[in-house]
């Protein structure tokens, strides 16, 4: 695994973004995604549960939103981690909760150095992660080599439209609705999420295109890559599996 690197300012920059979010997080992605995004994560859950999987790494995992419905679905083990230790407490919470310690483990790290061997998983999962990083490709690559040879890797990210016309409705709504709507219900925190999001896809994407994500998971050692834009290209879900000799 290498020597282990001091977090970037990019980890930095994402940890502040979040750290005052998690008690309403979910509630929140799910109103002012007009309910969305429990669409998008469902058809995640869908493709990492289809592998029948015994062991799951959730990465950026949030307030476990994803991890319960991952154990919900299917009996395997899963590790949550997230670089944000409020969002993780709200995880543990929720994860007790639901009566599920004994199969969902939380921990602290980076998805850029994980801590653990090469092919730990027989699948991975995560959730807007990648405009969080530094190099997403690098990323990429350390998710490849924790999971094993012909398991199952899926994710969701935010994307652009490029209809027109939903594009026109998506510029409008995340550069004005959103941070109107997520002051009025979620107050500073969520306001200051709200500016920031619309500019940070739109960016994301001028720099690093679809068609580059592809690549990097190709390169990666992943085969069989997919994507599946949903609700107009506003959501984007990948997959893909690892090769035998990779």
């Amino acid at each position: 695994m290498g020597t282990k690197r001091a977090p970037t300012e990019v980890n930095g920059f994402a940890r502040s973004l979040f750290r005052d979010l998690p008690s309403r997080y979910d509630t929140l992605a799910y109103l002012l995604s007009f309910g969305q995004d429990r669409r998008w994560r469902r058809a995640v859950v869908d493709r990492i549960t289809a592998a029948h999987p015994k062991k799951v790494l959730d990465v950026a995992c949030g307030p476990a939103g994803v991890t319960l419905a991952i154990a919900a679905a299917c009996d395997a083990e899963i590790v949550g981690i997230d670089l944000t230790e409020d969002m993780l407490r709200e995880g543990l919470s929720n994860v007790r909760a639901a009566g599920a310690s004994d199969r969902i483990k939380l921990a602290i790290a980076r998805a850029e150095e994980l801590p653990f061997g090469d092919g730990t998983f027989d699948a991975i999962s995560f959730s807007y992660l990648m405009r969080y990083v530094d190099d997403p490709a690098t990323t990429i690559g350390e998710l490849a080599r924790c999971l094993a040879p012909g398991g199952t890797i899926a994710c969701l990210e935010f994307h652009v439209p490029r209809w027109a016309p939903a594009h026109a409705v998506w510029w409008l709504y995340t550069r004005v609705g959103l941070p109107i709507a997520g002051g009025l219900s979620g107050g500073r925190a969520w306001y200051r999420v709200g500016r920031f999001l619309g500019p940070n896809i739109s960016n994301h994407y001028l720099r690093h295109p679809v068609g580059a994500h592809v690549a990097a998971w190709r390169a990666a050692g992943l085969q069989d890559v997919r994507i599946k834009p949903m609700s107009f290209g506003g959501g984007l879900i990948m997959w893909a599996t690892r090769a035998a000799g990779a």
